[in-house]
Parts: structure tokens; C-alpha cells; sequence
């Protein structure tokens, strides 16, 4: 649920709000407060599942909500508006979700359904990967995101943050370079968010792409994993 309320506060730090509709953006949020607050969440969180497209529509799609209290509600609002949004972007919001979830794996017995690979194992693997400018990356159980959003950062650490391959070559690191597969029940919006936040923009396209690299894993039917020599 923390997803829905960081992207609005995500869509306003970064001047990206032209894509809410006004009556349902961040400032006018963090106006409401108790019962008025719980009806108007609610109210946005329908419409914004149901009225808007592209990723918004992605992210909200089939939200709701299971924050019975306001009071508890207007808190967690008001605790992200106090983030110190640089600081926020800079450890990576993909932290702070793994963080929250293991959390929340430890204190439950039945745990989140969550594996976290930790981050020195990732950059580790990632600087033995060597990730390329123009390759795909492709992680078929994301989780967060992380592997990805590493290879990402390896590819820009090495390009002068792209400014050293030509423009086509970086709209597609940019927007079609990732492919990730995800399990849990809205590990879809977290990649969304994580992604948006690392400058990642997608497009529809890829879908064929990432369709093709499933069922060579995978099977047509979805089955057991299948190689290729």
C-alpha cells in the first residue's frame, strides 16, 4: 500500500504530476484528514485504477485499500511528506521497499513469500555479469527490482551516465533494456515505482520481447524451464 502514496509524493518532487488528474494529486492529499481523508483515498484510488492509463493505470489498477483507521492513514501520509526527498532518491526507494518487507517477513511466521538476495552479492554479481550497452537484462523472479536497477547503474557508471553511446542506443537502456518476472501480489506496481525512480520509462513494445524470453524459460504452457543449445 506504501506504493500508491509514495508515487503521488514521487510525482510531485520530480515535477511529473501532469499525468494525475489535479483533484487527485498530492497537495490536495495531504489536506484531508479523517473520515473526509479515508473516503477521498478511496475515491483516488478508484479513479486512478480505472480513469487513468499508462503507468499510473498500471500502478493503481485494482487498488484499494486496508487502512481501516484514518488516523493511521493521515500518519503514514504525513510521514512520507516529511521525507527528505534527495536523501529518499539517493538510497533508493528499491532499498527502502526491501527493507519494509523483510520486515514484515521477519514478524510474520508465514513471511512475505520474499527472498532477499543482499545488496553486496548483487553489485558483486553484477561487476562479473559486465552488463553492456545494448544487451537486455532480464530477471525472471525480480522481486524489487534490485538486479536490475544494478545492471542499470553499471551501465551508466561505464557510458558517462549514457553520454557516451548515441542516442538510440540509450532510449533503449532507458526504456526497453529490462525485462523482469515477478510472483508476489503487487511486486508489479513495486518494479513500476522502483523503475520510475531510476529514470526507467518502458514501453509497450517490449512486451513481445520479454513474451519470447518466458516461454524459452518456461514453455509455451508455463511449465518447466526448457534450454537451448
Amino acid at each position: 500500500e506504501l506504493t500508491y502514496i509514495l508515487f503521488l509524493k514521487m510525482a510531485k518532487e520530480t515535477g511529473a504530476e501532469s499525468q494525475i488528474p489535479k483533484e487527485y494529486r498530492w497537495d490536495i492529499l495531504i489536506s484531508k484528514s479523517g473520515i473526509d481523508l479515508k473516503k477521498y483515498y478511496k475515491d483516488l484510488l478508484a479513479h486512478l485504477g480505472e480513469n487513468c492509463t499508462g503507468r499510473v493505470r498500471e500502478i493503481y489498477q485494482g487498488a484499494s485499500t486496508n487502512i481501516d483507521e484514518p488516523k493511521n492513514l493521515e500518519k503514514i501520509i504525513l510521514t512520507i511528506d516529511g521525507l527528505d526527498w534527495f536523501s529518499a532518491h539517493e538510497e533508493g526507494l528499491g532499498d527502502l521497499y526491501e527493507g519494509l518487507l523483510e520486515k514484515n517477513a521477519n514478524e510474520k511466521k508465514s513471511g512475505a513469500g520474499q527472498y532477499f538476495t543482499p545488496r553486496v552479492l548483487i553489485d558483486v554479481m553484477t561487476r562479473l555479469m559486465k552488463p553492456q550497452p545494448g544487451e537486455r537484462c532480464n530477471d525472471p523472479a525480480c522481486g524489487t527490482f534490485g538486479f536490475m536497477i544494478a545492471a542499470h547503474r553499471y551501465v551508466k557508471e561505464h557510458t558517462d551516465d549514457f553520454f557516451n553511446i548515441n542516442t538510440e542506443t540509450a532510449d533503449f537502456e532507458r526504456d526497453h533494456a529490462w525485462i523482469a518476472t515477478w510472483g508476489e501480489k503487487n511486486n508489479e506496481q513495486v518494479v513500476v515505482i522502483v523503475m520510475l525512480e531510476h529514470g526507467g520509462g518502458g514501453g509497450s513494445d517490449a512486451g513481445p520481447v520479454a513474451k519470447k524470453v518466458y516461454e524459452l524459460l518456461y514453455g509455451p504452457d508455463g511449465g518447466s524451464p526448457r534450454s537451448k543449445g
